[in-house]
């Protein structure tokens, strides 16, 4: 589990491919303090483990499943990424819920600055828009952010220098395509509801829009009390 605050950027060193996976090699001096074979870390958002680690960084094997869904597979040597380890019991947990598991890509589509703010514009797809609501948490390339503004076709963040700063988002320019993983918890309440829409029914669903034991919590009570439009 992770928290979306960064502790540093390091730099991609090498990408190794194979048929349908790689091996990155990261250097880093933060995040290898203490770092050991097995342990997670989140590189830009993706929940990785160390194979190998030392004082000057870390080597992660990344599989199919992982190139797919994230940004990964398209960086290059060279490339700054953001490191978050795994937060330890007696930490802070000064972000969010972030588990390091993408739910997949979106596109910046405007950057502009508002006084000493810059907002960024991303695009994404229905099926990960669906979980982000205003005011609520979204985790971009592993960076934990508040949303601003929402549409039916992309989002909006507000950042504050600090943030942009220490992470990659001083790079981003509009065109780029960044990691998104929606706040867990609107997805568990979801199944747990059997609020699902079709097509995104998950395992344990019977496929349909289930409803609650008797005497619990349906569609039909949440809408009557205003809960749903």
């Amino acid at each position: 589990m992770f928290t979306g605050l960064i502790e540093e950027t390091g730099v991609l060193e090498s990408v190794r491919k194979g048929a349908r996976s790689a091996v990155l090699r990261i250097r880093a001096s933060k995040v290898t303090d203490g770092l050991k074979t097995g342990d997670s870390v989140a590189v830009n958002g993706v929940c990785l483990t160390a194979v190998t680690c030392d004082s000057t960084g870390f080597t992660a094997d990344v599989m199919h499943e992982t190139l797919r869904r994230s940004s990964l597979g398209s960086l290059a040597p060279g490339s700054r990424v953001n490191l978050e380890r795994a937060m330890p019991a007696d930490g802070r947990f000064g972000g969010h819920m972030v588990a390091g598991h993408v739910d997949g890509t979106g596109i910046i589509r405007a950057i502009k600055k508002d006084d000493n703010a810059i907002w960024y514009t991303i695009s994404a797809e229905p099926k990960v828009l669906r979980y982000i609501v205003e005011k609520g948490s979204i985790a971009i390339d592993g960076i934990s952010l508040t949303v601003a503004a929402v549409t039916e076709k992309d989002f909006s963040v507000s950042v504050i220098p600090h943030t942009a700063a220490v992470t990659t988002l001083s790079e981003r320019k509009a065109g780029d395509a960044v990691n998104l993983e929606n706040d867990i918890v609107g997805k568990y309440v979801e199944k747990l509801l059997g609020l699902q829409t079709p097509g995104t029914a998950q395992a344990g669903s019977a496929g349909s829009r289930s409803q609650s034991p008797a005497g619990g919590i349906t569609r039909s009570l949440l809408a009557e009390n205003g809960f749903l439009m």
